[in-house]
This record gives structure tokens, C-alpha cells and sequence, in this order.
């Protein structure tokens, strides 16, 4: 018996080591990803009849213009949102980048850790330049599924 229970801590164990593909990051992405950036279009599919909230927080062109900070050392960073048509909002934000090409994003609220955030975004990265790339979301739009793609550009 007392083997038996030795047996299945060992498998346990064993299992709860195991390293999750899906958690392997893409370091070369995520540091190309440091610095200093800004959205500079917001593009979907029926785009000039129905609105799209992203991130839970406004409608997807309100997020033209906002700025982002990517840090690739820690994954943190932040982002603020600045067009004077929309709510002010801004955000601390951790990030990593996986082996498959996404990043997986948190938008934190002040004074509550990352692994006390439950909520989180998984977008995929495309088109990536020292200088641009873009974010891919899946989103609804008039009962269709389609991409809605964040175009950013540095901006120093």
C-alpha cells in the first residue's frame, strides 16, 4: 500500500513538472516587442456599421492613437488610451509571447497581482518588424466571426 501511494505522488509530480507547450516563449518576439509604440489603425469587417469593444474597455477605434509600452525583460508594460472621443483609460499590462505566435495580455488593476487577474486576452501576432507588427483578434461582428487587426507603429 505504502508503495502504491509512492507510486501515484511520484506520477503526480511527474505530470505537475512537465513543461506545457503552450507556455514556451518566442524570446526573439518578445524582445523586438520592447520599447515604445502606438496603434495607428483599428481594421475589421463592417467596420463602419457595427461597433466592437475591445478589451472589455471601449469601442475598438478608441483605441487609435493609444499608446503602449512593451517591457520584454519582465513582461510588463502599459498602455493609455488618448483619443479625446473616448473614455480615458489607462493600464498596467503583463504579457509573454508563445512558441505558437500569440501573446497572451492582462490589463491589471491597481493594486491586485497579475496571478490574482483572472481575465486575460490571447491575440495572435502577425507582420512583425523592428518597426510595426499587429495584434489579431477574433471578434463577432454582425453574427460572423472575423479578424479585427491592431496596426502598431514605434514611436521612438
Amino acid at each position: 500500500m505504502k508503495k502504491l501511494v509512492y507510486l501515484i505522488m511520484v506520477v503526480v509530480f511527474a505530470a505537475g513538472c512537465k513543461s506545457n507547450p503552450a507556455t514556451k516563449l518566442d524570446m526573439k518576439s518578445e524582445v523586438m516587442l520592447k520599447g515604445n509604440w502606438k496603434i495607428s489603425s483599428v481594421t475589421y469587417p463592417g467596420s463602419e456599421y457595427f461597433k466592437v469593444t475591445s478589451f472589455n474597455i471601449a469601442d475598438a477605434q478608441c483605441f487609435v492613437n493609444s499608446q503602449w509600452k512593451f517591457v520584454s525583460n519582465n513582461n510588463k508594460g502599459e498602455m493609455a488610451l488618448s483619443n479625446s472621443k473616448c473614455v480615458t483609460y489607462g493600464s498596467q499590462i503583463t504579457w509573454f509571447i508563445n512558441k505558437e505566435g500569440n501573446i497572451v495580455m492582462k490589463f491589471l488593476t491597481e493594486g491586485i497581482k497579475a496571478k490574482h487577474t483572472s481575465s486575460g486576452y490571447v491575440l495572435r501576432v502577425a507582420n512583425q518588424t523592428e518597426n510595426s507588427f499587429q495584434l489579431i483578434d477574433k471578434v463577432n461582428v454582425g453574427g460572423n466571426t472575423s479578424d479585427l487587426v491592431y496596426q502598431f507603429e514605434r514611436i521612438n
